[in-house]
């Protein structure tokens, strides 16, 4: 029987690439309820990708499994993004059938090349053989799946940290880092600007790996919540960027119809936290 196996985010990014000025920018949502129902629901949703979240988020191998299947019937790119740049972890997630990995917290080539290697078959890599009793060859059901395997899969490594801003130009000429993504949260707090994000020094921060990967001819996206900053940088040549998660905008949704219909007395008892 002939299976289908989805393209790579990589090859959404070439083919944007191609299009040149009539291309745009990937847009995705960042998908970390946990909950295969949710992650269908934002799969339909007309975004160009999603990126399910194990680093911050309670996702384990079975839900990330229960949402790779919710999401298949969608035409969505899925990232997902393991707790830790590990070589045991991603091997079982590749086993599960996650095709595009966001690696956290690269900051160094070293870093990124361990990476790359976790995602490859000896000779080229460290990754177990165990396609027969794998969802990502369909359980030796995908022909050739051992040798085809590196087609399968892409490769975007998070720059968030001072370290790696200040290594992210010899990052990007790791052989398999197929795109670099920003985390301006770690890296404001790694610049002592905590929670700072939208501060001028993290910006151009971020606006350094920006141009460094254009200068590389790799990919790079940001993660931007607030439209201003996200048309910014944008505006600075950002290939892809996240521009909301499931969680944030159920937590703001609900907390407006709060403030729309629920009138506080002078007896309520504030909540503690």
């Amino acid at each position: 029987m002939p299976l289908r196996v989805d393209k790579t985010f990589r090859d959404a990014l070439a083919e944007q690439k191609q299009k040149g000025q009539a291309g745009r920018p990937l847009a995705g949502m960042w998908v970390c309820s946990g909950s295969p129902l949710i992650a269908e629901l934002c799969a339909g949703s007309g975004l160009d990708w999603l990126l399910v979240d194990a680093e911050h988020s309670p996702n384990g191998l079975e839900s990330i499994l229960a949402q790779l299947q919710a999401i298949h019937g969608y035409p969505v790119h899925t990232l997902v993004r393991p707790p830790v740049n590990d070589t045991v972890t991603i091997k079982q997630y590749l086993d599960l059938g996650v095709q595009n990995l966001l690696v956290p917290m690269v900051n160094s080539v070293a870093e990124a090349e361990a990476a790359v290697a976790a995602t490859r078959y000896p000779p080229e890599g460290v990754r177990g053989v165990g396609s027969a009793l794998a969802r990502a060859a369909r359980w030796n059901r995908v022909p050739d799946y051992l040798a085809r395997a590196n087609e399968t899969i892409s490769v975007t490594v998070q720059i968030e940290s001072t370290a790696a801003v200040e290594s992210v130009a010899n990052i990007l000429k790791v052989d398999g880092v197929d795109a670099i993504f920003v985390g301006p949260s770690d890296l404001a707090a790694s610049m002592g600007l905590l929670g700072q994000q939208e501060h001028p020094e993290v910006r151009t921060a971020v606006e350094h790996c920006l141009t460094a990967a254009k200068a590389a001819g790799k990919p790079a996206g940001v993660n931007a919540f607030n439209p201003g900053t996200a048309r910014h940088y944008l505006d600075h040549g950002a290939n892809f960027i996240l521009v909301g998660a499931d969680v944030a905008l159920l937590a703001r949704g609900s907390e407006t119809l709060a403030a729309q219909y629920v009138q506080p007395s002078d007896g309520d008892t504030p909540a503690s936290y």
